[in-house]
């Protein structure tokens, strides 16, 4: 493909991208993205087959960014409080400029992407997690008798359950609210008093920092 159609198929994938975050998957068409683009669907058809093959292309670019986000904030966060703490501030700023339809279209209408992507959840968050707890027990953060295998799982599960509009209607619950409340919950459990004191020292620079921020 040369360089011209290189561009085309990048301003393709990122027009989709903003309609989708706007709209929801559900509502966008094909005509749809021609139209935000004046392109015809000729041309769009000549470098995607169909809206599955854009949002499965969309569904690994997000994936794979994740991923390395995710790698940078482990290797330079100073313990494993600050980690988890990263992670979750990274995942809500990422979703806050999501649709709220968007995580139930993926499961509803485009079960190739939403299973790629509960791989990623499966495979690379939850050894994340799981490298997590390990650090903060061998650090005395966290309890040494909590069952690693059994909270990580209902770890990734709650970032999951914050998501399900049924459960949590986004007309009445803000999602970055709810994932904060559940992640303390987590943490409320599993710290230590040595924990306890640094998590509370750790929130106090985050709200310091959203404060100079704002101003």
């Amino acid at each position: 493909m040369n360089e011209n159609g290189t561009d085309t198929r990048q301003r393709i994938l990122q027009a989709a991208q903003e309609l989708f975050f706007s709209y929801g998957i559900r509502s966008i068409t094909m005509d749809d993205i021609a139209r935000h683009l004046s392109i015809s669907k000729k041309t769009l058809y000549r470098f995607f087959e169909d809206k599955h093959q854009i949002v499965d292309t969309l569904t690994r670019f997000e994936i794979s960014d994740s991923v390395r986000c995710s790698l940078d904030i482990a290797r330079q966060a100073k313990d494993p409080i600050d980690e988890i703490l990263q992670s979750m501030e990274y995942m809500t700023k990422k979703l806050a400029g999501w649709h709220p339809s968007m995580v139930y279209d993926l499961q509803k209408y485009h079960p190739k992407s939403w299973d790629e992507f509960r791989k990623f959840s499966e495979e690379h968050m939850l050894n994340a997690v799981i490298r997590n707890l390990k650090k903060g027990i061998r650090q005395g953060l966290y309890r040494n008798d909590i069952n690693v295998p059994v909270l990580a799982r209902l770890r990734i599960e709650q970032v999951s359950l914050a998501m399900n509009p049924h459960v949590f209607p986004p007309t009445k619950f803000e999602l970055r609210k709810v994932e904060m409340e559940l992640l303390n919950h987590f943490l409320q459990g599993i710290l230590t008093l040595k924990g306890r004191k640094l998590l509370d020292q750790h929130e106090v620079k985050y709200k310091s920092k959203k404060q100079k921020n704002v101003a």
